[in-house]
Formats: C-alpha cells, sequence, structure tokens
C-alpha cells in the first residue's frame, strides 16, 4: 500500500473532487440566471454514492470518481420567471457559500493528515 493509498486520502481527495464538479455546476447555474427557459442544475450526491456502494453497501472507495450527467439533476417542477428560467440567485450563493465550506473542511483535514505524516517522518528518520 502506497503513502497516499489510504482510504482516508482516497475519500478526502473524492470529495474534493466532488465539491469542485459542484462549485462548476453552481456556477453555471448563476452565469445563466438570464437566459430563458435555463432550469436549474443539481449534483447529485447520492447518485454518485450511490455508484460508491457494492452489493453489500460497503463503502468502495478504490477508484476515481466518475461523474455521470444523469447525476445532475434538472429542477423542471420549481416555477420562476416568466421566461421559463427558475435559477434562485439566493438560494444558489447560499449552496456556493455551503459547498465551499465543506471543501475547506476537507483541505484542512487534508493539511493535518500532511502534518502527522510529516511529524512520523522526523520521528522515524
Amino acid at each position: 500500500m502506497g503513502l497516499f493509498n489510504t482510504t482516508a486520502f482516497r475519500v478526502m481527495e473524492q470529495g474534493l473532487q466532488f465539491t469542485t464538479q459542484n462549485t462548476k455546476v453552481i456556477g453555471n447555474n448563476i452565469s445563466n440566471i438570464d437566459t430563458p427557459g435555463f432550469k436549474t442544475r443539481y449534483l447529485s450526491f447520492s447518485g454518485v454514492l450511490r455508484e460508491r456502494m457494492d452489493g453489500n453497501l460497503r463503502h468502495r472507495f478504490q477508484q476515481q470518481l466518475h461523474i455521470k450527467t444523469n447525476d445532475v439533476l434538472i429542477d423542471d417542477i420549481t416555477n420562476g420567471q416568466p421566461d421559463g428560467n427558475n435559477v434562485d440567485y439566493e438560494h444558489q450563493a447560499t449552496m456556493m457559500r455551503n459547498n465551499a465550506l465543506r471543501q475547506e473542511a476537507i483541505i484542512v483535514q487534508l493539511e493535518s493528515e500532511f502534518k502527522m505524516l510529516r511529524s512520523a517522518m522526523r520521528k522515524g528518520g
């Protein structure tokens, strides 16, 4: 097993991949706020998580995340503006802030893991 091939590192790496993709989806929503007929999109965390589960419902983090187009859901239900656009800026801004907080938490955890590794290498050498 490699130094960075641990479950903790793989989970954090995949968490960063998910939050990065989620930032792109939210940013796309915000950039299309004035596009007539544009429908809000959401990245389905449960869809991505479902890909990671095996038949015994144990998490598998051995492979990279693959976010598929069917993991991005389109909100066809929420009514919006008369032009058919249903992007709510305040809601998207809140989602962006929450996503950024999740990403920051993962980065802080990664920094902590690296700090422990550096400490272990100094003591072991």
